[in-house]
């Protein structure tokens, strides 16, 4: 009796979409077909569509989990039913030809239909985006602030808002950043400062790349009305991978201070900066450091050494939260102002 009710409910599902169950069956395989597929080394199949491959991972947009990310190393083939394309180790470029991974291998199907294989390792890219191309620039950045407002036994307002964007291709990168801090207790001043930075790297053979610098910045209570700073440098990439990337500058500059109450300074220096970042805890989170130093060749006693330490993690829409360290340290501050100024912030920003 219940076997007979469930043909009965099927077949009245079946009118209902206008569909027999042979039909439905069909049309699962169809759909089946027309997906790409993920075999893993478990023995698990994901279907769905795969947009790419890069440093080691693929992604697959799925029906059932969204947008998934699948190291290699876990995935035993990998079959698309639509053309991509290609970039190997060597630089080489395959357009609109269906990926095929097995064994450990990519199979690529050459201009006189004859089928070749080369090593999984030497997959450098799929579907890579047009600025790894050589076609134009790659454009991302970050807007971020914090704000307080506190009414009461006492008015106190904090802003601190930071700005930084980057343009880059094969050939060169443009960067610019702007951070500021305004602070104020019962309508008087306690903080105001802010710091900008435009610099150009053009990129040379392997991982080293030269650049120029422009920065300038302001501490109201540092007594510093402006110090700006122009100058050269020599950079390299040593890592660039998303579970670590760091990259060190060493250049010449020449700095020029006007302070608010103590004698003006200008001086030779000597610059340099570390910028790490890891996702090593996963789930998308960013640990970084940034560091620079500028050092008075004139007088080696005076030096300027600033230390940022944050973790990040998305939100949504392309917003993350980070908390933030820094240290920023004058061994020349003027007289009646502090060597070492210490913040502690958390921030909301939006990422493109």
């Amino acid at each position: 009796m219940a076997y007979t009710r469930f043909l009965q409910a099927l077949a009245i599902a079946s009118a209902i979409w206008g569909l027999s169950p042979p039909a439905l069956a069909e049309d699962a395989e169809d759909a089946a077909q027309n997906r790409d597929e993920i075999l893993l080394k478990t023995g698990s199949r994901v279907l769905g569509t795969v947009t790419g491959s890069r440093e080691g991972v693929v992604t697959i947009d799925t029906d059932f989990a969204g947008t998934l990310k699948i190291e290699l190393d876990k995935i035993a083939s990998v079959r698309t039913d639509n053309p991509v394309v290609i970039q190997l180790a060597d630089q080489s470029e395959l357009q609109q030809q269906p990926l095929r991974i097995e064994n450990d291998s990519v199979l690529l199907a050459t201009t006189a239909g004859v089928q070749e294989s080369v090593a999984l390792g030497d997959l450098l890219l799929v579907n890579p985006e047009p600025w790894e191309l050589g076609q134009g620039y790659k454009w991302t950045g970050l807007a971020s602030f914090s704000m307080v407002t506190e009414r009461g036994n006492s008015d106190t307002d904090e802003l601190d808002y930071k700005l930084e964007t980057v343009w880059r291709s094969l050939r060169d990168r443009y960067t610019a950043k702007f951070r500021g801090e305004k602070d104020k207790n019962n309508n008087d001043t306690t903080t105001d400062n802010w710091y900008a930075q435009g610099k150009y790297d053009y990129f040379l053979e392997g991982s080293l790349y030269a650049g120029f610098q422009v920065s300038a910045e302001h501490d109201k209570f540092a007594d510093l009305d402006l110090r700006y700073l122009v100058g050269p440098y020599i950079g390299r990439q040593f890592y660039e991978e998303p579970v670590f990337t760091l990259s060190g500058e060493v250049g010449m500059s020449y700095v020029n201070e006007d302070f608010i109450e103590a004698d003006d300074d200008d001086y030779a220096a000597a610059n340099w900066a570390v910028n790490a970042s890891s996702n090593y805890l996963g789930g998308d989170s960013r640990l970084y450091l940034d560091h620079r130093g500028i050092l008075n060749l004139e007088e080696t006693s005076d030096y300027i050494l600033d230390l940022t330490l944050g973790l990040a993690f998305p939100l949504l829409w392309s917003f993350e939260a980070a908390g933030e360290l820094v240290w920023e340290y004058d061994a020349g501050a003027v007289d009646g102002v502090k060597e070492l100024d210490q913040t502690y912030r958390l921030r909301i920003g939006y990422t493109w």
